[in-house]
Formats: C-alpha cells, structure tokens, sequence
C-alpha cells in the first residue's frame, strides 16, 4: 500500500509525518479557543484518519528484517500455520492468538490484525475518557517514544499494553472488562503482571507524595546498589524466565547500546511526574482515575530505575512509557484547569512529541 516509501526509509516517513501532523495540530489550538463546534469536528475527522492512517502503515508494512523481530514473528507464524501446537511455556494468550490467525490468513494478514490489536484499544480507551477530544490523547499515544519500536518490532509486548490502557479505560464503570482485558494483557506478554499489580496497589496506598517518595528512594538505590537490584530481579524472575536472560544477555538493541545509569531517560520519566505535581498540587486537580494511573506509573517507572543499567533495560522502561501519555494529557482533556487552557495543550503536545524526534534524529546520526 506504501510502496512509494522506500524500505530504509520506512520508519523515517511516519516520524517525520508525525511532527507534521503535531505541529499543525498545535496551530490548530493556537487559533481557536477548544469549545467551538468545529474543534468537536476535527477531533471526529482526525482522530478517524489518524487510526485509519496508523493503521495500514504499520500493518501492512513490507515483512522485512528492517523492523528487526518482524522476522522473528514471522518465523512463529510460519511454524505454527504448519506444525500447529505443541506446548506452550509463556504468554498463553499470544500463541492461542497466533495459532487462530493460522488457521484462517496468510502471514500479511497476522501482521494487519496484530497492527489492530495494538492500535484500535488506544483509539477506543481515548473515545472512552475523552468524547470531545480523543484525538489529542490518541495523537499523544502514537506519537509516544516507544509507539513506533513496539508496533513494528516488540509486536507481541505491544498488543499487551494495549490491552492494559484498554482494561483501564474500564476502571470505575466496567469492573468486569477491565479484569477480563487485564488477563488478556498478561497472557499476551506476562511482564504486564508488573503494572497490573502496581494498578491494584493504588487501591491500597491512595497518598501520591508517598509514591513519590518511593520513586525518589529508587533513584539512590539504583545508583548505590544498582547490581544488587538487577541480581534480585533475575533470581527471582518476573513472570516468566526471559527477565534473567534479558539482565544478564549482552545488549543488541541500538536505542540502549549506552548502558550504566542513564540520566537522560531518568529526566524524560520524571517529566510527567513533575507535570502531574503541579497538575495535582499546584492547580487542584483531583481524579481518583487519573491517581490510580499516575500512581501506577510512578510504581512501575521506580522499579525500572532501580535497574536502569541492565542491557535490556528498555524492556522494562517500556512497561510504564507505554502509557506516560496518559499522566501527561489526562487533566487537560478532562477539565479546565490552565488559563488558555486549549494553546497549552498544544503546547504539551509539541513538546511531547519534540523528545520522540529528537531521538530520532539522535539515532539516525548514531547509525
């Protein structure tokens, strides 16, 4: 479908259109106040085009080495449509799910689906929370640092923390939906058990200053007993034996070639923190939602410091930046809490996406 892009270039194009797209949707909330009729318009017309656009880009991308485990996964497929079953040890759900497309579509068909499960739960969960502004929440999810890499290359992680933003979007008025899509998630990819236990803990501890202080305490165990953190965590394993060989394997992911305690992404996970304190103590917003979400992101990014240096540490950043969107937008789309409230939010938005593609354009020098 996309076949005028060149394969090399791929990933370069949707980075690229994606700036576009942000930069004019901040003109868009410059010019207008976000109450009009036609702002309600083109949150309908964008946010439509955004999940159809996303959608056949990243599912019926070439089937190429270029997006690293794509072969991987095609390889699963492949082994599965032609032997079937045999046992399954880790993420019951996944294989199920793989074993079913087998039986009734080729292996572009799996891959257009997989793009579906990734990407529709977003679109549904921001429809669910945000009926007049959806599609600024969307925009921030697919424009997010680790959209890109986990739609393309950790698909089978990705479909999972998208069942997880959906099960959320459930929370309050659907207690049985959630459940159900919280199971799906970690039987996609059992590493979610971490943000779905740190979800059901905000039940229990409601103080965010406490969690706060938590994800303070982490950052000086990280630094002083870093390797003790990484040592626990692999002993004891984390939903399924992959955690050990992902601490102590040797690092092949170009985006965490740098390992040792990165500084850079400790300020890139503290900024929504920050954003939320001032959202929460500063301009009085109170949303026992947007706690539960912001609470489950602080839990689960604190245990990501503490083993901020490990090879694969990006497999366990991904656990609470798949859905840092959400703490950094939520108010702002809920209720006026800002003066000028509208331009502010595109502003956010900019800047929200300005570190994605600063990234990019880090790693395409660094290639």
């Amino acid at each position: 479908m996309f076949d005028f892009v060149p394969i090399d270039r791929y990933s370069d194009f949707f980075f690229h259109a994606m700036f576009l797209l942000c930069l004019f949707t901040f003109l868009h909330t410059m010019v207008l106040e976000g109450y009009e009729t036609k702002v309600y318009s083109f949150n309908h017309v964008a946010a439509f085009v955004l999940l159809v656009v996303s959608l056949c880009y990243i599912g019926f991308r070439p089937i190429s080495g270029v997006f690293i485990d794509m072969t991987t996964y095609l390889r699963i497929f492949e082994r599965v449509k032609s032997i079937g079953l045999s046992s399954i040890d880790e993420d019951i759900g996944f294989y199920t799910y793989v074993f079913l497309c087998s039986k009734i579509m080729n292996a572009k068909g799996f891959f257009f689906v997989s793009a579906c499960i990734y990407i529709i739960p977003l679109f549904i969960a921001c429809r669910k929370w945000f009926p007049q502004y959806y599609y600024f929440a969307f925009l921030l999810l697919v424009g997010s640092f680790s959209f890109w890499a986990y739609g393309t290359n950790g698909i089978r992680n990705g479909m999972a923390g998208s069942l997880f933003i959906l099960a959320l979007s459930f929370n309050r008025n659907n207690n049985v939906l959630m459940l159900v899509f919280f199971g799906l998630a970690y039987l996609f990819h059992t590493s979610l058990l971490l943000p779905i236990v740190a979800f059901f803990l905000s039940y229990l501890v409601t103080d965010t200053k406490k969690y706060i202080g938590f994800w303070i305490l982490a950052i000086f165990l990280s630094i002083s007993m870093g390797k003790v953190w990484e040592n626990l965590f692999a002993s004891i394993g984390f939903g399924d034996d992959r955690l050990s060989s992902y601490l102590t394997a040797k690092s092949a992911d170009g985006k965490f070639k740098s390992t040792g305690f990165r500084f850079d992404f400790l300020l890139y996970s503290a900024a929504p923190i920050i954003l939320a304190c001032y959202y929460k103590f500063k301009l009085g917003y109170k949303d026992i939602i947007y706690d539960r979400i912001l609470h489950t992101y602080i839990t689960v990014n604190a245990f990501w410091i503490m083993i901020i240096r490990a090879n694969f540490s990006n497999r366990f950043a991904y656990l609470s930046w798949f859905f840092m969107a959400l703490v950094v937008v939520y108010p702002l789309l809920k209720k006026t809490i800002w003066d000028r409230q509208f331009y502010k939010l595109g502003i956010v938005i900019l800047c929200y996406y300005g570190f994605t593609y600063l990234m990019f354009f880090y790693y395409e020098l660094a290639r």
